[in-house]
């Protein structure tokens, strides 16, 4: 009997303009959430991938609230 791949998922703090949530996106895993507080970064993931959860400040997240995910990545820093 053939096995299910489940497809993994990635938050992203310090997300920047969403390299790493496009790299994962090209290497099929879904982005989940991102962190990021510059504007312009914020603008851009906000057009890019709309049905990410954006979170913004790190210092504000509290882990226990966020979605699980199977990646973290981050890009600290920038």
């Amino acid at each position: 009997r053939p096995m299910k791949h489940k497809t993994l998922t990635l938050g992203s703090l310090f997300s920047g303009s969403g390299g790493f949530e496009l790299a994962g996106m090209l290497a099929g895993i879904t982005p989940v959430w991102n962190s990021e507080v510059s504007p312009f970064p914020v603008l851009v993931t906000h057009r890019r991938f709309p049905d990410v959860k954006h979170y913004g400040d790190v210092s504000a997240l509290r882990g226990g609230d966020l979605e699980a995910v199977d990646i973290i990545s981050f890009g600290s820093p920038c």
